[in-house]
């Protein structure tokens, strides 16, 4: 493949993405049909704090317009997280992940179907929470039921196809992709908002300060530990293989601090999000669901809690299921790699073990903080959630793996190039 060609096949996949983001965002702004657009305003204006202004984040704003992709992404995601937690603890599951591409393609119906399936639930919950507010619907009824859950149901199945689409055809990772333009769509209107609050004097102008600081503070500390690498040193012994001599050579096995990437955030905000359907939307007048829904407020101790720990936890479980040290040890063992001062084999995987148990601890770390700290922000200041620490992470991380995709790309037709320049000069 020439230069020219590998070029005009990264701009294919640039717009092809462009394109594919471009319908993602059009989708946001068709609504359900039958629901009163004024009503659904106060509804909103009324509930933007706790987890419905969260799921608005991740659905790109489709929440607050109740369009056709209000779940956005999320019971796709829910139920990757479900077949994830199966495959650490099941055989079944165990034994389709062994089987290479054919166990992954099984992997990946069963996530569909679970998808449809959790999309179906929240879909009807996501009806009957209309339903039970107020005006809000024009004529309720099973028709509308009906119709809403063919609607969602439907949007996040065309989501997570589009989602399929960028990661085979488009650069980077599709699923990120959606809920990364999702937050960058919104956030010019989260700044206008921010500035009108400090217009009327809701916030000092001080604190508008401080906020956008501190803003950018957390953006260059996310850049900084997520180009963070812990370098183990790997020596090669020389080998003589007839007259010549090979080998004697000395490469780093390059360990992340945050192994994991943005995925810890968006599945403990997926897991908070999750009950949010079975509580109607807060807009119940069911007491016991309206004190449920009143401790996953920002700022509450029990969301501190459970966002934290979901954070920890799938911290350290995805970079358990995308890391093997005892894998990694026995390659470096058959192909004669060595860490010096370490035996091969199991000794090694657990040198290995011993210092990614380190990253993790401090990725996990540095995930917590990153997301929980502007959350108390948001918790005491009308500050729009696009500004809050997960949706800066996501954008920030998403970025990164997106342009290392792209530079990756480029570097490798670089290369053949010139390794065929190599060729034709001798």
């Amino acid at each position: 493949m020439s230069e020219s060609s590998q070029t005009n096949d990264l701009r294919n996949r640039i717009l092809f993405t462009v394109f594919i983001l471009a319908i993602y965002r059009l989708g946001t702004f068709v609504p359900l049909p039958g629901i009163d657009p004024e009503q659904l305003q106060v509804m909103m204006d009324s509930n933007q704090k706790g987890l419905l202004g969260m799921f608005n984040v991740f659905a790109g704003g489709a929440v607050s317009r109740m369009a056709i992709f209000a779940l956005g992404i999320m019971p796709y995601i829910s139920s990757s997280i479900i077949i994830q937690l199966l495959t650490g603890v099941t055989d079944y599951f165990k034994n389709l992940k062994a089987q290479g591409e054919i166990g992954r393609q099984k992997i990946t119906q069963i996530t569909r179907y679970g998808t449809v399936l959790l999309a179906t639930v929240q879909g009807y919950g996501l009806a009957v929470g209309l339903e039970s507010s107020a005006d809000l619907v024009i004529n309720p009824g099973a028709f509308f039921k009906i119709s809403t859950v063919t609607t969602i149901v439907a949007g996040t199945i065309f989501l997570m196809w589009l989602g399929e689409q960028i990661t085979q055809r488009g650069i980077g990772n599709g699923i990120s992709l959606i809920i990364f333009s999702g937050i960058v769509a919104e956030i010019p209107r989260a700044l206008v908002t921010t500035f009108e609050l400090g217009r009327t004097g809701a916030i000092s102008t001080l604190m508008i300060i401080v906020i956008f600081v501190l803003l950018v503070l957390t953006i260059l500390f996310i850049v900084f530990m997520e180009r963070a690498l812990r370098k183990i040193l790997i020596n090669y012994p020389k080998r003589q293989m007839g007259n010549k001599m090979y080998g004697g050579e000395s490469s780093h096995l390059p360990l992340k601090i945050n192994s994991a990437g943005v995925i810890p955030a968006i599945f403990a905000s997926a897991l908070l999000l999750l009950p949010v359907t079975f509580s109607n939307f807060n807009v119940s007048q069911n007491e016991t669901f309206l004190n449920i829904s009143s401790y996953f407020s920002q700022g509450q101790p029990l969301y501190m809690l459970l966002y934290a720990s979901g954070i920890i936890f799938f911290t350290f479980f995805y970079t358990s299921i995308t890391f093997n040290p005892n894998e990694t040890a026995e390659n470096l063992r058959k192909y004669g790699g060595f860490i010096p001062g370490i035996r091969p084999g199991e000794s090694t995987a657990l040198y290995i073990d011993t210092i990614l148990t380190r990253l993790t601890t401090i990725g996990a770390i540095y995930l917590t903080l990153v997301c929980l700290m502007p959350e108390f922000l948001i918790a005491n200041y009308p500050i729009p959630f696009y500004l809050g620490g997960a949706s800066v992470l996501i954008v920030v991380v998403v970025a990164i793996d997106t342009v290392t995709q792209v530079q990756t790309r480029l570097m490798s037709s670089q290369y053949e190039q010139l390794i065929k320049k190599t060729k034709f000069g001798k």
